[in-house]
């Protein structure tokens, strides 16, 4: 460790990792709602957040196990779990009367075609307004989860697909069905 009257320690949520500060203050400067996306090992969460001196207050969120709600039968966690999610957001935030937002993708490293654009490609297929560069998203047959489909007619397996009560195989209609879904629910 150092040491030394000028050695400062750096944040807590810096130290975890948890935080990039300069990251942050770039973001907050906009003066813009923040489209916050997480991606944990079984789902993926976004949020609508505002800057608030006491803290970040939460104006809409979605989550990838609201898809199960809709009947959505796929994993929470793949590319087109990703995109309905970010159709949810979308809708969600146009609701409560935001139109525009800031991309906020935390300590994730942006790579082109990552589900965490596949959600900004949802939420702005819903509506709302987010800076950003149209060849970064995932092509249209990831989206519809074709390549989960060729794979499994490949490899097979899939068990937990087939536990659900639906085949990989079917998939992208699957999800264009869900789509449809979440676009007339929330109108």
């Amino acid at each position: 460790m150092a040491k030394g009257p000028r050695y400062r320690v750096p944040y807590r949520r810096r130290r975890e990792g948890k935080t990039n500060y300069r990251k942050r203050l770039k973001l907050l400067v906009s003066r813009k709602p923040r489209l916050v996306v997480r991606i944990t090992n079984r789902r993926i969460i976004t949020q609508i957040a505002e800057y608030t001196p006491k803290g970040d207050r939460i104006l809409a969120s979605a989550d990838s196990i609201m898809l199960q709600k809709v009947g959505y039968k796929g994993d929470l966690n793949n590319t087109p779990a990703a995109y309905l999610t970010g159709l949810l957001i979308g809708k969600k935030a146009l609701e409560a009367g935001i139109s525009e937002a800031v991309f906020d993708i935390g300590l994730k490293t942006p790579t082109k075609g990552s589900r965490v654009f596949a959600v900004l490609k949802g939420a702005i297929d819903a509506g709302l307004s987010v800076p950003h560069s149209e060849d970064i998203f995932p092509d249209d047959s990831r989206i519809r989860g074709e390549h989960i489909a060729e794979y499994y007619e490949k490899a097979g397996g899939f068990s937990e697909y087939e536990k659900r009560g639906l085949k990989p195989s079917e998939l992208p209609d699957h999800v264009d069905e869900i789509k449809s879904k979440i676009m007339e629910m929330v109108e």
